[in-house]
């Protein structure tokens, strides 16, 4: 279950709410970023849509995508081969 926006976690980080998931686990190059493009139309600005991705091409895939539309990724990680980022909407 999603916290609260703005509520702490037990480490003590503020917790996100993540208004949208969208798993592109087994999706290559460009398809994370183009289901991205059109999941993060439907939110509303200031959303937060957490993508996840198994393909490496995304990591710089998401840099030139928030370069270009200016949403901006507000987290990214990686573990076991699975790579997390938080996005949230700008426009």
């Amino acid at each position: 279950m999603a916290d609260a926006p703005g509520s702490v976690t037990e480490d003590g980080m503020t917790a996100l709410q993540v208004a949208s998931r969208l798993d592109c686990r087994g999706l290559v190059c460009p398809m994370p970023v183009i289901k991205l493009s059109k999941a993060i139309k439907a939110l509303a600005v200031g959303a937060v849509v957490e993508m996840l991705a198994t393909d490496p091409g995304a990591v710089p895939d998401m840099e030139a995508f928030e370069r270009q539309t200016g949403h901006r990724v507000i987290e990214q990680s990686e573990a076991n081969g699975v790579f997390r980022f938080l996005v949230q909407r700008a426009k």
